[in-house]
């Protein structure tokens, strides 16, 4: 690449007009939008109206490879490599040519891997085929010399970039407070009573602990439904339907399973069925199951309305 001109080699070679022009549009498959540079992007045929430009401020290397291609999968990772280091003087577009038929058409890409570069929008021929790590450190510290000598001397902000990945990453969990974590490691046993208890502590320690009183609801019932079956408590709760246990089962089964409304129907008729001096369990289990499924929901809501109109 010694004493190139920039787009000499290549001038009639690469006719870079017609995508020179092309709106941008958004980038198909997996490839990287570069309206945000990083150091290594995916370039498609849409996309490259924007790396053009941004060659007009810092020197853009074009490696153009495919999937099936050997020799390809040989010099990307030192290309890779070389441009990192080089701290954003260099950005790096790779071009799939099979995915992209325009550009592997405009650079005459009749052998892969090709790389070339381009200063201030023209195109820059450097080398064909897999090549040695020093050769890429040379000739890209040619394309350096060229671009300074064309007025093209910016940098991507590598500090910027590594902030905005930062953060992309989403934040730790935060640790659960020791008791939290005695009673989860407890459920992921099967020891229901120990999480019980564990949960209980938290609260007697800290009555506002609404995560804790949430917990405590959730490992009761998982306690209570634990080995229970079914169809025989269905017949029980058939067989004696003022049985407050026999139909608590019952609901406790259908919450649990996820029919919410049948739950509640269940306790809300047995409710009304029974004595004044007899409704207190009901309605605290009422109360309890509301607490599991969250004051907001609808189901919630409609059965605190027939609660209500029961008490009243």
């Amino acid at each position: 690449m010694t004493d190139v001109t920039p787009g000499a080699a290549l001038r009639g070679a690469v006719d870079l007009s017609a995508l020179r022009n092309r709106p941008a549009a958004a980038p198909a498959g997996n490839a990287a939008p570069v309206s945000a540079p990083s150091l290594v992007m995916d370039v498609t045929d849409e996309t490259f109206p924007q790396v053009l430009e941004l060659s007009r401020t810092v020197p853009v290397v074009i490696d153009l490879w495919a999937e099936w291609c050997g020799p390809c999968k040989q010099l990307s990772p030192i290309l890779e490599r070389v441009v990192t280091e080089l701290a954003g003087r260099l950005v790096l577009a790779k071009v799939d040519v099979d995915a992209n038929p325009q550009l592997s058409q405009a650079f005459r890409a009749q052998s892969i891997p090709l790389v070339v570069a381009l200063v201030a929008g023209q195109p820059v021929p450097l080398f064909t085929g897999a090549v040695p790590e020093q050769q890429v450190r040379d000739v890209f510290a040619q394309l350096l010399q060229l671009a300074a000598q064309n007025g093209v001397t910016g940098s991507i902000d590598i500090a910027a970039e590594e902030d905005a990945a930062t953060a992309d990453v989403e934040p730790a969990e935060p640790e659960l407070p020791p008791l939290h974590a005695e009673a989860f490691d407890a459920i992921e046993a099967g020891d229901y009573a120990r999480a019980i208890a564990a949960y209980e502590k938290a609260l007697a320690e800290n009555p506002r602990d609404d995560e804790a009183r949430a917990g405590l609801g959730q490992v009761k019932l998982l306690d209570r439904v634990q080995g229970v079956d079914l169809k025989d408590a269905r017949a029980a709760a058939a067989a004696a339907p003022a049985d407050i246990d026999a139909q608590f089962t019952v609901a406790d089964l259908d919450l649990a399973g996820g029919h919410v409304d049948d739950a509640f129907a269940r306790l809300l008729d047995l409710f009304a069925a029974l004595p004044s001096d007899e409704r207190g369990r009901v309605r605290e289990r009422l109360l309890e199951l509301f607490a599991l499924i969250g004051d907001t929901d609808p189901r919630v809501i409609r059965a605190r309305g027939r609660l209500a109109s029961l008490l009243f």
